[in-house]
């Protein structure tokens, strides 16, 4: 199955602020889809490498723990927010330009719906936006050790890191970024996440 193109992904954002949960559900699950799609195309030999297979977060059925970033407009983040009954918004260090929360689907489906802290700055969402439009701003995974999955992917794929070392992201997860090819000429951004104490979900092995 093809990523989708920006006018198929345009309606679906509008769909998370719709007053029927079914519609929500069925736009969270089908950006899910394309965002996971975009991940598995850039990352796919990364979870053949044994050592790093084991740095990575499963669920129990194996399925490795991924959460797509959505960045929209500021407008359109309250009307997300609201529809879905307010969530928490996460804890964004305020060097970081970015607000965000998190949506979690009865199907498994999950999504950080993300806008600039700042409009017109120079800062990452906010660019972007600017250049992109909507859309897949990011896809993490989450590793326990994300020092480690970081030095692996440096080290046997020649890939860099966006940062020279790990930083704090939201929420006080530790975090680093690879900005990699995917498919149809898209690069995707992928975020190493780690949990404080492997946080909100189990690490299966």
């Amino acid at each position: 199955m093809s990523p989708l193109a920006a006018d198929e992904l345009a309606p679906l954002v509008r769909a998370l602020s719709d007053a029927d949960p079914g519609a929500r559900e069925s736009a969270g699950a089908a950006i899910f889809r394309h965002g996971c799609e975009l991940a598995n195309a850039a990352t796919q030999s990364w979870f053949l490498d044994p050592e790093f297979a084991t740095c990575v977060v499963r669920d129990r059925a194996g399925v490795p723990d991924l959460t797509v970033g959505l960045a929209v407009q500021p407008a359109n983040f309250e009307r997300i927010r609201a529809a879905c009954g307010s969530p928490r918004l996460a804890a964004v260090p305020p060097d970081q330009d970015a607000r965000e929360f998190e949506l979690e689907f009865p199907s498994g489906a999950r999504i950080d719906v993300l806008t600039t802290a700042a409009p017109g700055s120079a800062g990452a969402i906010a660019r972007f936006l600017e250049k992109s439009g909507e859309g897949v701003q990011q896809v993490e995974i989450a590793v326990t050790h994300v020092d480690r999955a970081t030095e692996i992917l440096r080290t046997r794929f020649g890939i860099s890191p966006v940062y020279a070392a790990t930083r704090t992201g939201a929420d006080g997860t530790r975090v680093n970024f690879f900005l990699v090819p995917a498919v149809q000429r898209r690069r995707v951004l992928i975020e190493l996440v780690e949990q404080p104490l492997l946080g909100k979900r189990e690490a299966v092995k």
